[in-house]
């Protein structure tokens, strides 16, 4: 396959050969002839910019209402009262989870994103029920895009019995990833909640993502833990911290102090690009390569009514959060949403090397690819075009939002 006249990162027009699934070729736009013996079809970029496609690292497809009526937002204050809200309405949906989860993932994938790691909650209420509408919508997109599900106690491990059980069945259920949430806060033993993730992540060979909405110091703390953990049980590059709201607002040395000791463990972070927070200190971490992530949390559901299933908008907020105006940090948060969350769901992938860095389109890359309308990249970025091809191991699977 050859993609005509497209500018990879906003560079010079250039034509693109795909071969299989990866990029097998770059050259000059015209420098390459059409047709001949064995020619496959051909995508018209039109002058599109060619990006990495989008990588939604942390997304909680099972309380998606996306599609639905509006719904009024209901819950309180605190992570356990909002679950508890969740809890007492996501069976009411005007359709069934497994419906809402499929038809949410196709639009995530229609407007560009490729590499899905989604959070499924598992409890004494829900069982698995909310696990198996995941699994069942990543098999409906086998095709379009590479799912990794997060088997999460959103309820705690310690506050109702058989929780931690439940945990368990899910990863016997075809769960990729153990999560965890609030040690110290939720569950109020870090060392015990910590230690059944940890367990279950060594016992069954998975990686961890643990929720951390701890303020402060106790969120220092508890990510003193993680990383103990990690180098304990030789997990770096398996490990990572969602939010972690509370970890940024120390002062600058130690600020510094734990982004070094990340980088050491290799234990990555994801965020949501939350306003009213502490934002993570983007450019330090990119300097000692720690390995940063981008999603969109819920998606209009019983926690917010926020997300849209469009990375590219999600994008937009982390640079407007952070105050970005230069071009290169915007493109930076672009980065962070396609490659920088990619090397978090493949170890393998390198770290981002700088601010400056923009990969994924060079000749070996995997073809997970977004040809989107826009003069620069920072202008794609504002403008949110719908505009947009998406190329999912070599093979077109949208166009214009429509999946193929």
């Amino acid at each position: 396959m050859w993609i005509r006249d497209v500018r990879p990162w906003g560079g010079d027009p250039c034509d693109v050969r795909v071969e299989g699934e990866l990029v097998a070729e770059v050259v000059p736009a015209g420098a390459a002839r059409s047709g001949g013996a064995g020619s496959g079809p051909e995508v018209a970029g039109r002058g599109r910019l060619l990006l990495p496609a989008f990588s939604d690292v942390h997304v909680h497809l099972d309380s998606t209402r996306l599609g639905l009526p509006f719904r009024p937002h209901t819950g309180g204050p605190g992570v356990w009262t909002m679950m508890l809200n969740d809890r007492a309405h996501w069976r009411e949906a005007e359709v069934g989870i497994r419906e809402r989860v499929t038809d949410t993932l196709g639009r995530m994938i229609a407007r560009g994103t490729t590499r899905v790691r989604s959070f499924a909650q598992v409890d004494v209420d829900a069982r698995l029920e909310r696990l198996e509408a995941v699994l069942e919508a990543r098999e409906t997109h086998r095709g379009r895009a590479e799912v990794q599900v997060i088997a999460f106690p959103q309820a705690g491990l310690l506050r109702e019995e058989g929780s931690a059980q439940v945990l368990e069945d899910a990863l016997r259920a075809g769960a990729d990833v153990v999560g965890g949430i609030d040690p110290c806060s939720l569950d109020r033993d870090p060392v015990r909640h910590l230690d059944i993730v940890f367990g279950l992540a060594e016992r069954y060979g998975v990686p961890v993502d643990v929720h951390l909405h701890e303020p402060g110091e106790l969120g220092r703390f508890s990510a003193d833990l993680i990383l103990e953990r990690t180098l304990a049980l030789g997990m770096q590059g398996n490990v990572l911290i969602s939010h972690g709201y509370g970890l940024w607002d120390g002062s600058e040395s130690r600020t510094r102090e734990l982004v070094e000791r990340l980088a050491d463990a290799d234990v990555a972070t994801s965020t949501v690009a939350p306003g009213g927070r502490q934002n993570l200190p983007l450019e330090l971490l990119v300097e000692h390569g720690v390995r940063v992530g981008l999603g969109e949390d819920g998606q209009r559901d019983y926690w917010s009514p926020y997300g849209n299933a469009d990375m590219l908008d999600r994008t937009w907020q982390l640079a407007f959060t952070h105050g970005f105006r230069r071009d290169d940090l915007v493109e930076h948060c672009l980065a962070l949403a396609t490659r920088g969350g990619a090397s978090i769901m493949d170890r393998d992938l390198p770290r981002l090397a700088g601010v400056g860095d923009r990969p994924g389109l060079a000749v070996g890359d995997r073809a997970d690819l977004l040809l989107v309308a826009g003069e620069t990249p920072t202008a794609a970025v504002m403008d949110r075009s719908g505009d947009r091809t998406v190329l999912h191991r070599g093979r077109v699977v949208a166009d214009g939002l429509e999946l193929r």
